[in-house]
């Protein structure tokens, strides 16, 4: 019985899991001469964060949420969302068939998130063997009992207009940026003061310009990751965006990436 439980959210182990569907679990692809997997015209199921569009089980079609998603690494992992609770489990690729093993539910209820979409999509993706058939730029998982997970790749973030939140290391989490195109700008929040500037933006090449920046003071920690931020934009940085996230390296390789949206 597939069981949610309000406040609450907890791990479950490969035997909770099972309580509530089937285990073994498989999609499928072909590896790639790189070790990714791929599924028709060399299209590559690893290292892309799928958007899961709908869910079909027993002729029953269930809507997945926005946040509904799943990954698989060239490593080995798959990770993913039911649009409320997050999974994670071992994807070993072979040929055209794919098993998750060790997986892990978190279990919470969301008002936003129907139980029958989590319900569907976990007997889906741990019911046995799927098949996996290509269809544009998507991709349909489909289980030996015919049961679809149907999937989409995202559209990669505009580099304008939208909020990129630094992950690391420097200002990780509290640094915001937004390039503006029409004021040819960069504008955001560092770990302690707002900043705004001139950016130009030049085949695949991001030019910052004089920062100003307001003269707040904040703790140690704060004052240093924000020292080092700036110390980044001072010089002309390499940008590239996949999907949702835009990275950034400067002259001397140094790396730092951001989140859209977050």
């Amino acid at each position: 019985m597939y069981r949610q439980r309000k406040q609450r959210s907890k791990t479950l182990t490969v035997a909770a899991v099972a309580a509530l569907v089937p285990l073994a679990a498989a999609c499928g692809s072909e590896k790639a001469d790189d070790g990714s997997a791929s599924v028709g015209a060399g299209k590559s199921i690893t290292g892309v964060q799928w958007s899961i569009d709908s869910v079909t089980v027993d002729g029953t079609t269930h809507k997945a949420p926005d946040e509904a998603r799943v990954r698989i690494d060239d490593g080995g992992a798959a990770e993913g969302s039911t649009g409320c609770n997050t999974f994670s489990a071992r994807a070993d690729v072979q040929g055209e068939k794919v098993r998750l093993s060790d997986a892990m539910f978190t279990e919470k209820a969301c008002a936003q998130t129907p139980v029958e979409f989590e319900k569907s999509l976990g007997r889906a993706l741990t019911a046995g063997t799927l098949t996996t058939e290509s269809e544009g730029e998507g991709l349909t998982f489909t289980t030996s009992g015919g049961d679809t997970v149907k999937l989409s790749k995202p559209k990669d973030a505009s580099l304008y207009g939208t909020e990129w939140t630094v992950t690391g290391p420097a200002g990780k989490d509290r640094t915001r940026l937004t390039f503006d195109p029409e004021a040819t700008t960069v504008s955001g929040r560092l770990p302690c003061n707002r900043l705004n500037a001139e950016a130009t933006v030049s085949d695949g090449r991001i030019t910052v310009g004089a920062l100003s920046t307001t003269r707040m003071m904040c703790e140690g920690s704060l004052m240093d990751a924000e020292k080092r931020m700036l110390s980044f934009l001072k010089g002309p940085v390499e940008y590239r965006i996949d999907q949702g996230t835009l990275t950034l390296t400067s002259e001397d390789g140094t790396t730092v990436r951001a989140e859209a949206g977050r």
